[in-house]
């Protein structure tokens, strides 16, 4: 099949995942990213032992079918790797779901329900949330939004964009290995490491994109965005949720960070950003704040991506000279 000159398939197929995230949201039933958790458990099971060799071998016995999966499915014409791509991206995006359930806590709090806000917000964190306030509560959903903004949704994007309907695969396994085994536990400590560190890998870019992308929207304040994460970000544990809490902080004027307990261990996380104390009212501001945020991303990438392609066909329309 003739390729169509000026359609870059994968491109156009990252977008149209978006806008399927956008219009639908995750798949309700059969997730592709549960049967890959129900996979992954079951093979820890067999392979788990307190090693990073053993960790290791799960992280790749685990992700290698589904990539290769992904590989082959994408392989052929160019309405093939579009429509391929597109389905891909759409069942790893999680943009309208985060929204929903961060909304859904919002409007819990907004009504006086704190016990279930308590119960709902299980959904979104993994930190101890039973003595959680009001307050406690609504930075908890600020932080998971920036966080899975820049996981669910930019390295989704990013990934796609790279490395096509493998990377965005590469990418959510690795992911949700993290969220599986990449913990401190006794468990985990060694086993988890892997996984831990490689989702730390894939991160990185996408995360300094998602910074990138909030400092494009706060125009005249930029600058303070990108001093509060240059400032506050290296007091947070994590290379990557760091630098996109930090600047989420910046752009809505608050202030992020602080204790939080993970099976009754507390960690400290730093003080991110200078502005008041975050509140139930500024979690629909983080919401939007957040979309945008991805908005930003998916337009600056498939930018990148085709100027790249548009470089690299002047460049071979170049008469060489003999």
């Amino acid at each position: 099949m003739t390729r169509t000159p000026g359609i870059d398939p994968t491109a156009t197929g990252v977008v149209a995942g978006y806008l399927l995230d956008r219009a639908l949201g995750d798949p309700r039933r059969h997730h592709p990213v549960a049967w890959f958790g129900t996979w992954a458990g079951w093979l820890e099971q067999r392979l788990h032992a307190p090693t990073r060799t053993r960790g290791a071998l799960h992280l790749v016995l685990a992700t290698a079918p589904w990539v290769g999966g992904a590989a082959l499915a994408a392989r052929g014409g160019p309405l093939r790797r579009t429509a391929v791509t597109a389905v891909v991206t759409w069942a790893a995006l999680g943009g309208r779901s985060l929204e929903r359930e961060a909304t859904a806590v919002a409007d819990l709090l907004a009504a006086g329900d704190l016990p279930g806000a308590r119960h709902r917000i299980r959904s979104l964190v993994g930190r101890d949330t039973a003595a959680a306030g009001p307050d406690d509560l609504a930075r908890a959903v600020v932080e998971s939004l920036a966080e899975n903004q820049s996981d669910a949704v930019a390295a989704t994007l990013v990934w796609g964009l790279l490395a096509g309907a493998p990377g965005v695969v590469l990418h959510r396994c690795c992911n949700t290995l993290d969220a599986m085994v990449g913990h401190r536990s006794p468990r985990y400590a060694r086993f988890g490491t892997p996984a831990a560190r490689t989702d730390d890998l894939l991160n990185l870019l996408p995360a300094r994109a998602s910074v990138a992308a909030t400092a494009a929207l706060a125009g005249p304040r930029a600058g303070r965005v990108l001093a509060t994460v240059r400032r506050d970000a290296p007091a947070h544990p994590s290379p990557n949720a760091g630098p996109v809490e930090a600047a989420l902080a910046a752009l809505l004027g608050v202030r992020l960070g602080g204790s939080n307990t993970y099976a009754g261990v507390t960690e400290d996380r730093g003080t991110l950003g200078d502005g008041h104390p975050v509140g139930p009212a500024d979690i629909p501001r983080a919401v939007t704040a957040t979309r945008r945020i991805g908005q930003v991303v998916l337009v600056g990438s498939v930018g990148a991506r085709l100027g790249l392609r548009a470089a690299r066909a002047a460049s071979a329309a170049r008469p060489r000279r003999g």
